[in-house]
Order: structure tokens, then sequence, then C-alpha cells
């Protein structure tokens, strides 16, 4: 178990970005999953100043989201694949056929999720997959009780998130909303790992992630089985490392 600790913000943000950038360099065919939220967004936005200085090529790597907000728009501004531009994609210049998401909507979501998980083996598999750390161990859409044998699928969406967004695009309450997510063990199927998690709000959930029994209850355990997953963290994450030692 390999676990770094950054001693500011920008530290962290910076080396998660240059996660990215070396698997870059050392396969400009990578293939490369990412996630959003207000973590991922500033390492997003990190690795594009790094492209700027150093202008190494991008123009065959293939980026994918991991998961989707489904039921919306796709220009949504809360919507993955229009988060994932706006931080990333464009700025970078990647290719429309070298950037894959998961649908907002589908007639069948089951073909969906096949189809995007047969183009990325189609395209030799996970090299690196940079993830977040929700607050309650989920990966992606994978909520605390998702079977972690589970595979790409449409899942049920948190509470929280979901009325956050009914209310931001004005959804009416017969409107399904959801989550198409890769599941737990496309996860780990990557060749590697970067879960990313910064701030005293997952100071805890960090903790239980490294030291729990593994169990659907906390999805994020299951990386402890990771042959090759890094845990980067920032000094609040990691406080409680400091605590026990």
């Amino acid at each position: 178990m390999k676990i770094t600790v950054t001693d500011s913000g920008d530290e962290f943000y910076r080396a998660a970005a240059w996660r990215i950038a070396a698997a870059i360099a050392m396969n400009p065919r990578a293939v490369i999953g990412l996630s959003t939220g207000r973590t991922t967004g500033n390492i997003h936005r990190s690795l594009c100043s790094i492209h700027r200085a150093a202008g190494f090529d991008v123009s065959k790597v293939t980026f994918f989201g991991l998961d989707e907000v489904t039921g919306v728009d796709r220009d949504y501004a809360g919507a993955c694949y229009t988060m994932l531009r706006n931080e990333l994609i464009d700025e970078l210049g990647i290719p429309e056929s070298n950037f894959l998401m998961l649908p907002v909507e589908s007639d069948d979501f089951g073909v969906s999720c096949r189809e995007f998980t047969d183009e990325i083996a189609r395209r030799g598999g996970i090299d690196l997959l940079m993830l977040g750390l929700g607050e309650n161990g989920h990966l992606g859409f994978n909520q605390p009780g998702s079977p972690l044998n589970g595979q790409c699928r449409l899942a049920e969406m948190d509470p929280v998130l979901e009325a956050r967004i009914r209310r931001e695009t004005g959804s009416a309450p017969d409107h399904r909303l959801g989550g198409v997510t890769l599941g737990v063990r496309d996860i780990m199927h990557a060749r590697r790992i970067v879960l990313v998690a910064n701030g005293r709000n997952k100071t805890d959930i960090a903790r239980q992630m490294l030291t729990a029994d593994i169990s659907s209850d906390i999805p994020a355990t299951v990386l402890q089985l990771h042959p090759d997953c890094e845990f980067l963290f920032d000094r609040d994450a990691a406080a409680w490392m400091e605590k026990e030692n």
C-alpha cells in the first residue's frame, strides 16, 4: 500500500496532475480515467498548466469519465461530460474520438454500458484511473451497499446530490434522475489507480478506507486489495495518521 501526503493544497493538486502527465509520458497512447468533483477539478486545471509549460503530446491519449449523471441535458453544468470538457478536454485539444463518456440518456443503459467498457478494452484497457473519495466512501456512483463485484451499470443517485440537481435543472418530481458508473469490478481492473482525497471533511473516511474491513458498506475499502493503488492525501485528509503515530 503506497500512501503519499503533501504539505500544501497546491502541492497536492500538482502532485496528482503530475501522476497523469507521467502516465502520458510513459505511454503516449495511454487510456486514462478521470473523476469529477471539487477536488479533481483543480487537479485537471493544474494538468492544463503543466501542459502549457511542458507541451507534451496528448494527441493519442484516450480520456474517459468514470461516471455520468443521467436524466439531464449533456450541456448541463453539472454533467460530468461538461465538467471534464471545461476543466481539461478542450484546453488540451483532445479530439472527440479520444474522449469517451457514458451517456446521460439511453434507450438501453445495459447496452450502452457494455459498449462503453468494450471500447475501453478495445483501446487496451485502463492504464491509469484517477479516483476521488466520497465522504461516505463511495467511488463514482458506487454508493454504500453497491456490490463489490459489480460491473458498469445504471445506479441510484445519492439523495442529497439528486435534490441539488433537481433544483439546478428544474426537473419535475416524476422525472427520473440517476447515475451510470463503472462498477467496482471495472475499477479494480485498472492497471494503476491513484485515489485522491483532501480536506478535513475526508479525514475520517480516509482512515476507514485504509483500516476498516473490506466491505460494500464502504466501497473504497476494496482498494486495499489493488496491486498498484497510490493513496494521495493532503495534510488535512491524512490528519488521522498523525494522531495514531
